[in-house]
């Protein structure tokens, strides 16, 4: 760990290098701010890059170009043969493309002289004579501060786990299910949100047998419900079997692989087993043993609340990405969270996020997006509508989705 000069005094500090901390670090480097980027794990890029959206959609293309060559006939190209599957091939060029991006967030750094520091950060309290004093702790459990006249939170998140379960061979969460050294003969998905859906849909292309459990009563929850009922559709046609309204009752490893009970929708019991499980319920944001207690940060359901600048109840510390409270968990969003409070901090116009305006794109394998908020429910008297929705069928592959609003 490259300790910071004691008697330096950043004009930014940012805990956390995921897509909000290095934007932020990014943007306020460029209007001239003296910025320190702290790190734990010495890798920048967050979950996203490393274990989260970038792997992801890389294994998507991957199941979409099998997907292709799988029915190289229909699009009129012959003499494919039998294509064989080489899964270790496929992470090694994952692996590849992480490691691509992350050496170029590196030299974005040193471009734009942004101080790396590898450590875990946390907040000691208000601050003094108007300097934030931030506690570092190496990995060897060596310790040292760093000042800063603001602190910006990018502590990001981490998948949640269902009582009494822990990730391993077997439970799986985004970690485990990304480094799998073989395809699972069958697979149990816990969740359909856009990270169950997505997994589901790739194993399921790389021959998978693949079984949803949902709590709520459809899939994609967050999205209209037309776009649920079309994505429901096209998966249980790949012979995805999708179970809504469905409550876990007990995880249990067996000798062969896991075995999930759930009531179902019509309140019997139910009983699957399969070779792997993936537990995707949601992400829960990392804003504990981070110093807000020491502070006047207010916390709400376990995300910190922020001004339309991302600033938090303490003055000179702002919080982004997925620790707030009110936004979306994605990448984008963060990021543009950090651009905000680069601008307040270095006291430069800035336009707040509007939350009724986010786009989002959930890919369980077939395009899906929106350009807003998900619409309302039509009311009894309609009167024109502001939305737009529309089903593509230019190949036979299943539609790509999209919804707009006007802006």
């Amino acid at each position: 760990m490259e300790l910071p000069l004691a008697e330096t005094i950043y004009d930014a500090a940012i805990i956390g290098g995921g897509p909000a901390g290095y934007t932020a670090a990014i943007r306020a480097a460029e209007y001239g701010l003296k910025v320190a980027l702290i790190e734990q794990s010495g890798l920048l890029g967050g979950t996203c890059l490393h274990v989260g959206c970038i792997p992801t959609k890389a294994l998507l293309f991957n199941a979409e170009i099998w997907d292709h060559l799988r029915h190289a006939a229909n699009f009129g190209i012959e003499g494919i043969g039998s294509p064989t599957l080489n899964w270790a091939a496929v992470l090694a060029r994952k692996n590849a493309i992480i490691t691509k991006h992350a050496k170029g967030l590196d030299f974005l750094m040193k471009k734009h002289k942004i101080a790396r520091i590898e450590g875990y950060g946390r907040l000691t309290g208000p601050a003094l004579n108007g300097v934030h004093t931030v506690e570092l702790t190496a990995a060897g459990g060596e310790t040292t501060q760093l000042q800063a006249k603001n602190v910006i939170l990018a502590t990001g998140s981490e998948a949640k786990m269902l009582p009494g379960l822990k990730a391993g061979a077997r439970i799986l969460t985004n970690i485990e299910i990304l480094a799998l050294d073989q395809v699972p003969k069958s697979l149990i998905v816990i969740g359909a949100g856009a990270v169950g859906m997505e997994f589901a849909s790739l194993f399921r292309t790389f021959g998978s047998e693949v079984a949803i459990v949902e709590f709520l009563p459809r899939v994609v929850p967050v999205e209209d419900e037309e776009i649920s009922k079309e994505i429901a559709r096209l998966f249980k046609k790949r012979g995805i079997e999708i179970n809504t309204g469905a409550k876990v009752e007990k995880v249990e490893e067996t000798e062969a692989g896991v075995k999930v009970t759930f009531i179902d929708a019509n309140g019997k019991t139910q009983v699957k087993e399969a070779e792997k499980v993936l537990v995707a319920v949601g992400r829960a944001g990392r804003t504990g043993n981070i110093g807000v207690e020491k502070t006047r940060i207010e916390v709400e359901r376990g995300l910190i609340k922020t001004d339309e600048a991302q600033e938090t109840a303490e003055p000179g510390v702002f919080a982004i990405g997925d620790i707030v409270a009110g936004l979306p968990q994605l990448a984008h969003v963060g990021a543009m969270a950090g651009m905000v409070a680069a601008a307040k901090i270095a006291g430069k116009p800035y336009r707040p996020i509007r939350r009724d305006r986010i786009p989002a794109a959930p890919t369980p394998s077939r395009r899906s997006g929106r350009l807003a908020s998900p619409r309302p429910r039509p009311r009894k008297k309609a009167t024109r509508s502001r939305w737009a929705s529309s089903p593509s069928r230019v190949t036979r592959r299943p539609p790509s989705w999209a919804i707009t609003t006007a802006l």
